[in-house]
């Protein structure tokens, strides 16, 4: 008899990962399908996690419980805390990984948990009787029955990847696609969309003249991922990375091959990201530009190849060659792997419910590229949250939602279940309204809570989480009530950082709030101070120096809170609201928003819309009170 699943995982990608991680931590017997079992958690793009925004998913996935954030600390290669001379809001923690150890390391971590089983092998129907799913069918014909199911296929659905006028129906690097599912999710009533992502070309890192480029170096202090882990405990000898940049001759080759790209030519049909284009789009878009960035980064430890961040393509393989070597220091590159750009299927986020549940489909649940979305960071995010609504469908409880102001999870999945995409969706520090509150530094200040709540945070880690913010709260309190005169030791050290001098008496906290001093910086002044961790000390410091601002966004989140309780039931007929625009009507419909909060945010739904939705709401709650 054929194996029986509480769960089952389709892709083992950076969503697939957390999904099956988190559903079998949560005690539901889970089997993790992939087209390959070297695939797993592989890296098949950029050779790095975290970035501006995306550092921050990485440490939200940490404070919940989930796996990307320990990962990366254990195979990262560079460390570089992002975005350092601006605001607290935007500092983002990024690391070149190294590729091969990055996969083995998820592997090994999900071969050793208990209640997952990987599988090789292609799933090409979902099975369900009633509108519930109640199995998978592989391509082989066996029939697995379970419970739930979360798609986490990336780009394999269809794909087929594309250098000029060649294109070979396969996945990323070269391995199978699926080609079965995509019909059995139409068969469905699913809407599907015709996506395209690219990757650059890989170098021979021993034919690159790197004297002709700027070195990139990681920082001399680690800031973790992970919560759970500790500075000294991560420092390694770290590589360097390279920056370089494209030029006028790099531009005449690509403007004079424009017909012979499949981007421009019409042979690409799928609709690309904005917000990481081809060099040949950059090119195009930002013609009065004369040059852009070029990144070269190690794929590893224990490899010669360089990834070339900045210029993905899909022009021919004559062209790139031309191309690439017009680049300083790229003049006698050899090229590893040609760049190529790839189409897939996935599915319209319109189908899904805010806990990444399709609302035709009881119990399928789908997370990452499969989304719409784009980025390991991203996918990773979705993987975690699916995974985790997908254990509780299970064990018959109430589904997690995070929303905007708890985390960039929230902020992600909201888009992408209200907004939808129109192209592969990328997380970004703007997107987020609240975004001082959802610093990357207090995500478990935010998240650990609800972590352990639902079971992925252990009792040890929670109660050093619980100290932590206690000592925070204490420490904060002290300076806030601790004053200084104006002695001539305060006065020196005023000096020493240009600092106006004091007339009279002031407290700690005020002179923290001056923009040249801060909570370190007073150290030799304050004579009571605690020792204290470097954590406990940033979010100290980063919480009086902005204490007006973030009172001024808490007051916003109040308001947030206030429509998003306004709940709208599931069973009203838009089209019997009278003064509703018929763009509304029919948005609304497809949408089916939880509450007047999320309405607001449907694109097409205006704010008098939402006006009359408020009206209409309560007479349908005073009648249902009579």
């Amino acid at each position: 008899m054929t194996e029986q699943f509480d769960a089952i995982v389709i892709g083992a990608g950076h969503a697939g990962c957390e999904a099956a991680l988190a559903l079998a931590r949560l005690s539901c017997k889970t089997a993790l399908f992939t087209v390959s079992v070297d695939s797993i958690a592989m890296m098949p793009c950029n050779p790095n996690v975290g970035g501006t925004s995306k550092g921050h998913l990485v440490r939200e996935i940490d404070a919940l419980g989930g796996e990307m954030g320990k990962n990366i600390d254990r195979t990262f290669i560079q460390s570089k805390m992002l975005n350092q001379s601006k605001g607290p809001a935007v500092h983002s923690l990024r690391a070149q990984a190294d590729k091969k150890e990055y996969s083995y390391a998820m592997r090994k971590v999900i071969e050793e948990t208990d209640g997952v089983s990987i599988k090789q092998g292609e799933i090409t129907d979902i099975i369900v009787e009633d509108g519930k799913v109640c199995g998978v069918k592989s391509y082989t014909g066996t029939i697995y029955p379970c419970k739930v199911v979360v798609l986490c296929t990336g780009t394999y659905l269809n794909a087929r990847c594309i250098t000029g006028e060649t294109s070979v129906y396969t996945g990323p690097n070269g391995l199978q696609s699926a080609t079965h599912l995509t019909d059995s999710l139409k068969k469905l009533g699913i809407s599907m969309r015709r996506f395209k992502t690219g990757t650059p070309a890989r170098m021979d890192g021993r034919t690159i003249d790197y004297s002709k480029m700027e070195p990139q170096y990681g920082d001399e202090k680690i800031v973790p991922f992970s919560f759970e882990n500790k500075p000294e405990d991560l420092e390694r000898e770290q590589v360097k990375c390279w920056l370089t940049y494209t030029n006028e001759e790099t531009h005449k080759v690509i403007r004079e091959n424009l017909d012979r790209s499949p981007l421009y030519s019409g042979y690409i049909k799928g609709t690309g990201p904005r917000y990481c284009p081809s060099i040949e789009d950059k090119v195009v878009r930002f013609a009065d530009k004369n040059r852009h960035q070029v990144f070269i980064e190690p794929e590893g430890n224990y490899t010669n190849e360089m990834y070339v961040g900045g210029m993905s393509s899909s022009l021919p393989e004559d062209v790139q060659e031309k191309m690439y070597r017009s680049v300083p220091g790229l003049e006698h590159a050899k090229i590893v792997r040609n760049a190529y750009a790839i189409e897939y299927d996935c599915l319209d986020s319109l189908e899904l419910l805010p806990t990444l549940e399709l609302k035709k489909v009881k119990g399928l649940f789908s997370a990452g590229q499969a989304n719409g979305s784009s980025g390991y960071e991203e996918a990773a995010a979705q993987g975690l949250v699916a995974g985790i609504n997908a254990a509780r469908k299970c064990l018959g409880k109430e589904p997690i939602i995070i929303d905007r102001s708890q985390g960039y999870v929230g902020v992600l999945i909201d888009d992408l279940v209200t907004k939808g995409t129109n192209e592969p969706y990328r997380m970004m520090t703007s997107r987020a309204e609240y975004r001082l509150l959802l610093r990357q530094d207090n995500a478990d200040e935010r998240l650990t809570k609800l972590g352990y709540e639902i079971g992925l945070i252990s009792e040890e880690r929670y109660q050093h989480f619980v100290e932590k913010e206690e000592q925070i709260k204490k420490e904060i309190n002290r300076v806030l009530h601790t004053h200084v005169g104006n002695t001539e030791e305060v006065q020196k050290l005023l000096d020493e950082y240009e600092s106006t001098r004091l007339v009279s008496g002031i407290s700690l906290a005020e002179l923290i709030r001056r923009p040249e001093l801060s909570y370190d910086k007073l150290a030799p002044i304050d004579k009571e101070r605690p020792e204290l961790s470097e954590e406990v000390r940033e979010e100290v410091n980063i919480n009086l120096k902005y204490e007006g601002y973030i009172k001024r966004q808490q007051k916003q989140v109040e308001q947030f809170h206030k429509l998003e309780s306004k709940k709208i039931p599931s069973d009203i007929d838009y089209e019997d609201i009278k003064s509703l625009r018929l763009e509304a009507i029919q948005k609304l419909s497809d949408i089916r928003p939880k509450s007047v909060g999320q309405a607001a945010r449907i694109s097409g739904v205006s704010p008098s819309d939402i006006s009359v939705l408020t009206v209409y709401l309560e007479q349908y709650h005073r009648k249902r009170v009579d």
